[in-house]
């Protein structure tokens, strides 16, 4: 039986589902800096903004964590929508669970700056840790929904650049495919995203580049060599099938790909903490991240 949170959501979502591409992307980001500044985390962690080489992180930092063990975190937003206040929650939940600090990148958004200004900055952030001392050994990478294909063009950036990999990486819910669909997506009745939304995300993103173009849908490019991955999707959202197609095509080069499906959730659900399939999923990445980091 759902919980009554649960149900609560459930009937705001076709509300959000309606109007995610309809509200100016100006006052959505006016909206979400405001709920970054007026965020309060608990008094056992901490947080500060950083700006470094142009791009804007926010860095939490848990008490009596190791200061050598970094997850670098892209947040979702359909590449159109900034940093939130809900994706801070969830950042801080999982500092406290890896014992890790980790930085949020604030990367620069489309239209605006359609790919690869996102991509160039999430690069820039990962080449600044290390550059701060901490070996690729003991960074992990993670993000949701655009955060997602963020994760996983880094890496194929980063190995195509001769630069050390990360020990691993999660993807929650990740946006992989940004080719335009001919309707297959209505087959999935998913209660957030919207066949409209999606185009617009990715068309924004796109810009004048071709959506084949591995470093923007990167289940056409090559995936050999990546770092473990862990891959958390919804049963109930249309990015279901192409978080499948990653995690295949990952097995298929040789990489140990992990792929868990949570029943009738819906893009990324992780961020309603209040759910227990929630917190369910942040515990199990939690877990697959620290694991790989130890062995760092």
């Amino acid at each position: 039986m759902n919980s009554r949170y649960e149900q609560q959501i459930r009937m705001i979502l076709p509300l959000v589902r309606s109007m995610q591409h309809r509200v100016p992307l100006a006052i959505s980001e006016k909206l979400l800096k405001r709920s970054v500044a007026r965020l309060k985390l608990g008094v056992h962690i901490s947080r500060e903004a950083l700006l470094f080489n142009g791009v804007s992180c926010q860095r939490l930092v848990p008490e009596n964590c190791s200061t050598d063990r970094v997850l670098l975190y892209f947040h979702g937003g359909g590449f159109v929508f900034g940093l939130s206040a809900m994706h801070v929650k969830m950042g801080a939940y999982l500092a406290q669970k890896i014992r890790a600090t980790v930085l949020m990148v604030d990367y620069r958004l489309a239209p605006t700056y359609p790919f690869p200004a996102a991509l160039d900055d999430c690069l820039t952030a990962y080449r600044w840790i290390l550059d701060q001392g901490i070996p690729a050994k003991h960074i992990v990478l993670a993000g949701d929904s655009a955060g997602g294909n963020l994760v996983i063009t880094t890496i194929v950036s980063l190995r195509e650049k001769g630069v050390l990999l990360p020990a691993a990486a999660a993807c929650l819910s990740p946006a992989v495919d940004l080719v335009p669909k001919a309707g297959d997506e209505n087959q999935v009745n998913d209660p957030l995203l919207s066949p409209q939304a999606i185009k617009f995300y990715s068309k924004s993103y796109t810009g004048t580049d071709d959506p084949e173009n591995p470093l923007i849908s990167p289940v056409y490019g090559d995936l050999s060599g990546l770092p473990p991955l862990l891959v958390h999707v919804g049963e109930d959202e249309m990015l279901r099938v192409d978080a499948v197609r990653l995690v295949d095509l990952a097995r298929a080069r040789g990489v140990d790909a992990r792929l868990k499906i949570y029943p009738a959730m819906w893009h990324v659900w992780q961020l309603f903490m209040e759910l227990p399939q929630a917190l369910a999923s942040l515990d199990e990445i939690a877990g697959f991240l620290s694991s790989q980091l130890d062995r760092g």
